[in-house]
């Protein structure tokens, strides 16, 4: 429903442009002043009948199953076609023209979006096309819209669920993008700047987007592990430190040769098993860390690698056997598809 309205708005603007909204009322006007003058002329046919009459002569379709045969009722036919003629020729062309000036303000990143419950990409660098690859493999969000603010030319992808907006991070372009409705931001760094003003602009825009939506979940991606702390106090809930990552991940494949392609794979929603978050299911609520493994693997073929607290501010991955799994907590787990019991 909510989609439709937003439909609904962006084509209501869109038709409302001055010279549009004119023509249509001009030739609307025209049909009804046909219909009345073919009815004043010709008594005999009612104002519905007159009413297609004129509709048809104006689009100079002409059926023939109604036609005048006084002198004053085809006088009001020549007029009516030629309006029609005229009109309808002016009217296609000025569409085409909204249509193709609306696609040009899309691609330019000029208009606002109207999208709801929605993912917002801050910044755009080479890796932005993964991102939005990445999000469209999940079935989560395989349909949820995607607004993109850069201060690039033009929309770097062209698809009808990508909203473009051209310009910086900013309070206005946030509100362009709806934020107050967003489900989560990610900022990616400026690969045009060094990498010090990469993380500088980086925070900034972190702090900005907090300051507009303090509850809105942001992603954030660093170069050097030294801005955590910054970027933390900015606003970020998860910070990806771009440069600790592939190190680390360097240093594993050569201690444990194709561990890389593991954590790939993991990582990755587009093929392969994945990583999950679940809600802890009321049936194993109580239950040792060591009997969940086993009645998870067992009943749903997951594999559970830690627990969480319901806040998100503690994790501990591979608990003792012992360990009780306690209500109000969540399950980082491994699997093939997402679980019933997502946290949102």
């Amino acid at each position: 429903m909510v989609f439709l309205i937003n439909i609904f708005k962006k084509y209501f603007k869109l038709f409302s442009h001055e010279n549009l909204l004119r023509l249509t009322l001009i030739v609307i006007t025209v049909i009804f002043a046909g219909a009345y003058g073919l009815t004043y002329f010709e008594p005999k046919y009612k104002f519905v009948d007159a009413l297609w009459w004129s509709f048809v002569t104006i689009t100079t379709v002409g059926y023939g199953d109604i036609f005048p045969v006084t002198s004053g009722g085809r006088f009001i036919a020549i007029v009516v076609m030629l309006l029609g003629i005229g009109l309808l020729s002016v009217l296609t062309a000025t569409i085409a023209a909204v249509f193709i000036e609306r696609k040009i303000r899309d691609k330019k990143g000029m208009d606002m979006s109207f999208s709801t419950n929605h993912y917002i990409i801050c910044g755009w660098n080479f890796k932005g096309v993964e991102v939005i690859a990445e999000l469209r493999a999940d079935p989560k969000c395989i349909n949820d819209h995607i607004v993109i603010i850069a201060d690039i030319e033009e929309k770097p992808i062209d698809d009808p669920h990508i909203d473009f907006i051209a310009g910086t991070i900013n309070v206005e372009n946030l509100e362009k993008a709806n934020i107050p409705e967003a489900k989560s931001v990610i900022v990616l760094s400026d690969d045009k700047l060094d990498s010090h003003s990469r993380d500088a602009r980086t925070i900034l825009s972190t702090m900005t987007i907090n300051s507009v939506n303090p509850n809105v979940y942001i992603c954030v991606e660093l170069l050097d592990q030294e801005n955590m702390e910054h970027c933390k106090i900015a606003g970020a809930n998860e910070i990806i430190v771009v440069g600790e990552l592939s190190t680390n991940l360097l240093v594993n494949a050569s201690l444990d040769h194709g561990i890389s392609r593991v954590i790939t794979e993991l990582v990755s929603r587009r093929y392969g098993n994945e990583l999950y978050k679940m809600k802890v299911p009321s049936y194993i609520v109580g239950k040792t860390f060591f009997d969940v493994v086993c009645e998870l693997k067992k009943e749903q073929n997951i594999i559970c690698l830690g627990v969480e607290d319901f806040d998100g501010n503690n994790l501990v991955t591979n608990p003792d056997n012992s360990y009780i799994i306690e209500k109000d907590t969540n399950l980082v787990v491994i699997s093939e598809n997402r679980p019933e019991d997502l946290v949102h």
